[in-house]
């Protein structure tokens, strides 16, 4: 363990023998972070992958720059199906270690294996269609996307959970089952699906209960004790005719019957069999009238429908490359790659950062592992990119190139909000531009973001230049 202070190796003492640091508390917290890595360690082992997550993060809040938690963390999150979180925590782990750290190996996998990673990013494009269904009421057409995203990424723990939720849904609590079943060979642990399996195991439970109440036949026979014998004796089991005449008695009132029936009971029962047949008749022609104006309706929704999914197909198309990938997602991978790879390509790093969709963000379709890793590639990189933006602004300018200057001191100040030279440089564009009200504003703000400074100073003076 080194000292947070000089960066000397700690003996047992609670100060540092180099600089003299109380390093008491330090060594508490450094201590814990390792006991929440540890066990983490040990739920990663036994496939309590949520548990495992909770202990790691905990860890990193305790210790950030633990990359042995961090690149752990990322394994977990890959093995649950969150590349994107997984991808994240080993850039990171990247930037805190860039030297003899396992998470190069890790991003490599992935980035050299194209197949792999259009998969991946076919499973994300499916299941945020699935969700998409999910939101609309199509659960059929859900489940059906769900079971896309499974052959594709079958360890994509949350798919299994929403394709289980769906068969909850729809009562069929052996799929459901099943599904959970997928679930905790994942993750052993997970709250969600242990909650799930006790709705399924209980409704099975119940489904059974009612079936034991069925009706039972009656028993056939009658068993009763005569002394020391069991007599047997069948139910509803005629007797043997004694004579004929019993027989012949039963046909002439069968005969009998007949007659009657036939002179006195057929004309009305068939005079109620007509009326009756009138009548389903009616109700039948009725019953088709009304078929007829539901089809019509759900006709009317089909077309609504299709008007929506071809609505919901152009989003999604905006979204998506020539590729079919999500273009979002491929874009932050790409200026993250590039920063790993040649960080000097200041441009290059500028343009992919750029071509990042910001708004899918503020929208909040974006998740919070994918706005981590943008906000940090900006924190990381923007002082440099507002550097050279603010060189090439001041070339411009020099050269008389005003339009040329205007937009590259903009993005020197998008991408560092502290770069006062470059506003005040932009307010002088501006004028030197002949756009007074844009250059009032621009000095205004350098008066009300930096007051009190020697760049202030020069905007009043420009101002009341201006104004005057």
């Amino acid at each position: 363990m080194n000292c947070y202070n000089c960066g000397a190796l700690l003996t047992e003492n609670d100060f540092c023998t180099s600089c003299g640091a109380d390093v008491r508390h330090y060594k508490r917290i450094i201590a814990l972070s390792n006991m929440y890595y540890n066990d983490g360690l040990e739920k990663a082992n036994v496939r309590d992958l949520s548990g495992a997550v909770r202990s790691l993060t905990e860890c990193l809040k305790l210790n950030k720059f633990n990359v042995d938690a961090r690149n752990l963390l990322g394994l977990v999150y890959f093995e649950m199906g969150e590349t994107v979180n997984a991808l994240s925590e080993w850039v990171l782990s990247k930037n805190l270690k860039a030297e003899k750290n396992i998470a190069d190996d890790y991003i490599g996998s992935v980035q050299n294996n194209p197949t792999q990673l259009e998969n991946l990013n076919q499973a994300i494009k499916k299941y945020n269609q699935a969700l998409v269904y999910c939101q609309q009421g199509s659960l059929d057409l859900a489940v059906i996307q769900l079971k896309k995203v499974l052959s594709v990424n079958p360890r994509f723990l949350r798919a299994h959970q929403l394709l289980a939720l769906l068969y909850i849904q729809a009562e069929d609590w052996e799929k459901a089952r099943r599904e959970l079943n997928k679930c905790c060979r994942i993750d052993v642990r997970n709250t969600t699906t242990l909650r799930y399996l006790k709705e399924v195991s209980g409704a099975m439970v119940e489904d059974e209960a009612k079936g034991n109440h069925r009706n039972r036949k009656t028993e056939e026979v009658i068993k009763y004790q005569s002394g020391n014998e069991t007599i047997i004796q069948p139910v509803n089991v005629q007797e043997p005719k004694r004579s004929f005449a019993f027989l012949i008695y039963l046909l002439l009132g069968a005969a009998a019957g007949l007659a009657v029936a036939l002179t006195l009971i057929m004309p009305s029962r068939m005079q109620g069999l007509r009326a009756q047949l009138n009548e389903e008749s009616r109700t039948v022609g009725e019953q088709l009238e009304k078929r007829n104006a539901q089809l019509n309706e759900l006709q009317t929704q089909v077309e609504q429908l299709e008007a929506q999914n071809a609505q919901l197909a152009e989003e999604v198309n905006s979204y998506a490359g020539t590729d079919g990938t999500l273009q979002t997602v491929e874009d932050l991978l790409n200026a993250a790659y590039i920063y790993l790879d040649t960080p000097e390509d200041i441009e290059s790093l500028a343009q992919a950062l750029e071509a990042v969709d910001a708004e899918s963000m503020d929208s909040g379709i974006a998740s919070e592992a994918y706005r981590n890793l943008y906000d940090k590639l900006l924190e990381l990189t923007g002082p440099e990119i507002s550097q050279a933006c603010m060189e090439s602004g001041n070339t411009a300018y020099r050269d008389g190139d005003y339009d040329a200057a205007v937009a590259e001191l903009e993005r020197a100040f998008r991408y560092d909000e502290t770069n006062s030279d470059a506003l005040l440089l932009l307010g002088d564009a501006y004028r030197r531009n002949g756009d007074s009200r844009n250059a009032t504003r621009i000095y205004d703000q350098v008066m009300e973001l930096f007051p009190n400074t020697e760049n202030a100073r020069r905007a009043e003076n420009a101002l009341e230049e201006l104004e005057g």
